[in-house]
């Protein structure tokens, strides 16, 4: 060990994408996973942010393998419709010979283009013809393969699986496959609707080996298009159980500061995350409530007060 250089770990999204690691967007078929990665890819591509944790200064390039939607018909107008930059999105030619995890092609590609992330949508068609993915040992090689790739050339693999049926099991055993997809991979997020919210999509994430967890966020899907909404209150366990969430966190941490603004002009920070917390509300979500509401904290003789005037 005293031969090897200690790194940080640097992110594409923190802390849902690494950099030089495989990442798993999992869910349901028809959950929009891949109009979720689809939307990411094509904020990337322009270089603009679509969350303050996405770290991009610039424009990155991206390769894009699909094997269930057609390019011409399908993902071509659904990157324009997100405001792609469609020359930084690249596709490896499949016309002649599939892809697999483990071709040559891949590396070539990276090298060439000099994308810092790989989208492999779904995993089971990249597997090879000779493959079993639900053989430990195989899937295990595979993905470690894969994931030396993502560390060597420092890109972020993204991963996208549907789940299987198996109502009730935890989400890490309902991916489809062998557990061992999941074991590799560092981050994985589940992607899943909103009971009582038709037009609400989650994503929650149920791994990370390299920070703390996420907070989970939501995008609504319309006929209007993609809307990415951002922190959401939900749990993993109300995705996949299809519960609706006890409350939305937010909403109720922005009518607390509108009650509280009946009786006080403004009130010291730290008695109003005292109160949150009786609430069951984390203090994060009060930030968010009070960016919201336009709330900007003044410092009086060393304590900080939130401004409660004008609150409708």
């Amino acid at each position: 060990m005293s031969d090897i250089e200690s790194e940080q770990v640097s992110w594409l999204w923190y802390p849902f994408i690494p950099y030089g690691k495989l990442t798993i967007v999992q869910g349901d078929p028809g959950d929009g996973k891949t109009t979720l990665v689809l939307n990411i890819a094509a904020k990337l591509s322009k270089g603009v942010p679509m969350d303050e944790g996405m770290q991009c200064e610039e424009p990155i390039d991206i390769i894009y393998q699909t094997a269930e939607d057609g390019l011409a018909d399908t993902v071509k107008p659904r990157l324009e419709s997100a405001g792609a930059d469609c020359t930084r999105i690249h596709v490896i030619d499949e016309s002649d010979k599939s892809l697999s995890m483990v071709d040559e092609r891949i590396e070539q590609a990276l090298i060439r283009t000099k994308a810092k992330l790989l989208i492999l949508d779904p995993i089971q068609a990249y597997l090879g013809g000779g493959m079993d993915m639900n053989r430990a040992n195989e899937a295990r090689d595979m993905t470690k393969r894969l994931a030396a790739l993502a560390e060597k050339h420092k890109c972020a693999i993204l991963l996208i699986g549907h789940m299987n049926k198996a109502a009730g099991n935890k989400a890490a055993y309902r991916g489809m496959g062998s557990i061992d997809f999941y074991a590799v991979a560092r981050s994985v997020l589940l992607v899943g609707r909103i009971e009582g919210e038709p037009d609400l999509r989650a994503v929650v994430q149920i791994k990370n080996n390299l920070a703390a967890f996420g907070h989970s966020k939501a995008f609504s899907l319309t006929e209007d298009g993609f809307d990415w909404i951002g922190d959401y209150e939900i749990t993993a366990d109300e995705v996949l159980g299809g519960i609706a969430p006890k409350a939305n966190k937010q909403e109720k941490a922005i009518s607390l500061l509108k009650e509280l603004a009946e009786d006080h002009n403004m009130i010291p920070s730290t008695e109003v995350f005292e109160m949150a917390k009786e609430e069951d509300i984390s203090k994060r979500t009060m930030e968010i409530a009070k960016r919201e509401l336009g709330i900007k904290a003044k410092r009086i003789n060393n304590i900080w007060y939130w401004p409660l005037t004008d609150l409708e």
